[in-house]
């Protein structure tokens, strides 16, 4: 595969749209790509409950219960961004941060990639939320969080498998 051309279409305050150009075995193809530069994914553990912030996402439109989650600055450690999105979302900061998992949240057209991690051994710590948003916190235990996963009660994938992930590494 070759890269033949990249011509940018978009580019906003989170994404850019590039048209890409591109020779796969010999034969030109275009392919569309939406340029992410990636986020974090928080699972707060505080003794025996989870955090999990519940917001309205416009794109979706609806409410939904997600884990904290935030995008990743230019050349910034996932694990720090994971502190500042924790603290800013959930108001607390971690002891310690457990790498669950790196994916990628839609392969076929976005770069974005995925840092999920759980954080334990939570101390209060507020910084200001970003203006656009607007969450509530809300607690539940890891048996109700995978209970609702598994009954499809939770509908965002980076919410599934942070749960599903931190369930199986705490012998659920």
């Amino acid at each position: 595969m070759r890269v033949i051309r990249q011509e940018e279409i978009y580019r906003g305050r989170v994404i850019a749209v590039r048209r890409d150009r591109i020779d796969l075995d010999g034969k030109e193809r275009t392919w569309d790509v939406v340029a992410h530069p990636g986020a974090v994914v928080v699972l707060p553990v505080d003794g025996d409950d989870l955090l999990m912030v519940r917001q309205y996402r416009y794109a979706a439109g609806e409410t939904l219960l997600e884990l904290v989650a935030g995008g990743l600055e230019p050349g910034e450690d996932p694990a720090e961004a994971a502190q500042r999105e924790l603290q800013e979302e959930a108001g607390f900061r971690a002891g310690r941060l457990i790498r669950l998992a790196e994916f990628y949240s839609a392969p076929g057209f976005c770069t974005e990639k995925l840092h999920l991690f759980a954080a334990e051994e939570l101390t209060p710590s507020r910084l200001p939320m970003d203006e656009d948003e607007q969450i509530e916190l809300v607690r539940l235990s890891l048996d109700e969080a995978l209970r609702m996963a598994l009954a499809g009660e939770l509908r965002d994938a980076k919410t599934l498998a942070g749960v599903l992930l931190y369930a199986r590494l705490r012998g659920r």
